[in-house]
């Protein structure tokens, strides 16, 4: 059965940390396996804890009073050297909830208002690079209204908001470099007639039934 043996930090600042896991193999042997995370504390990592705290938040916003078009942010990430398209996203602050890290995100990089539907089963944290980092990302779902601006940003962001219809988001789709969590939910607009996030209410109208 594999397992881990030992963990040690290797550097680390206030957004990432770098860790060295003694990896221990099905058949016995024993390699180093390096990882990131998000949190600086050796203790407080998923692979000791077991245990799956949020460390960010996605916004899957609908816009509009048809619903037909989503909220995205076109952000220079300097991993790549250019431009990708995202949902709006960020890190969770100490104490604070998923909705409310997804109001307050939408808000700084949008400037847009999110009326967030609440929708527990969807929104519980689910991993994002499995084989590089233990971070996870929840996300929050919700109607956007207001006029968007980049006035909240700050000065290190680089984001442009684009409120896309499903045509705009099958360009993308074809043509752009795009985030794989964004991806799909995108292949779930575009795939969805009328309001993206009528499936919200209907799982909660399935609670309940034999």
């Amino acid at each position: 059965m594999s397992a881990i043996n030992r963990v040690t930090k290797l550097a680390g600042n206030r957004y990432l940390n770098f860790y060295e896991l003694g990896a221990v193999h099905r058949d016995g042997s024993v390699s180093p396996y390096y990882m990131t995370s998000r949190t600086g504390d050796l203790a407080r990592l998923k692979a000791v804890t077991g245990e799956n705290a949020p460390d960010g938040v996605i916004i899957y916003g609908v816009y509009g009073p048809e619903k037909d078009r989503v909220v995205l942010v076109r952000q220079y990430r300097y991993p790549l050297g250019g431009y990708v398209y995202e949902f709006p996203a960020g890190l969770v602050e100490p104490g604070e909830d998923l909705l409310a890290a997804g109001v307050r995100e939408m808000g700084e990089e949008t400037g847009l208002t999110l009326t967030p539907v609440a929708a527990p089963d969807y929104m519980r944290p689910f991993f994002t690079t499995v084989g590089m980092t233990d971070e996870s990302c929840g996300t929050v779902y919700g109607y956007c209204t207001g006029e968007a601006t980049s006035a909240h940003q700050e000065s290190s962001e680089d984001i442009q908001v684009i409120l896309a219809d499903r045509a705009e988001c099958r360009r993308i789709l074809r043509e752009e470099k795009v985030a794989i969590m964004c991806a799909y939910m995108l292949m779930h607009f575009i795939a969805t007639p009328g309001d993206p996030l009528a499936f919200l209410q209907a799982g909660k109208e399935g609670e309940g039934r034999g």
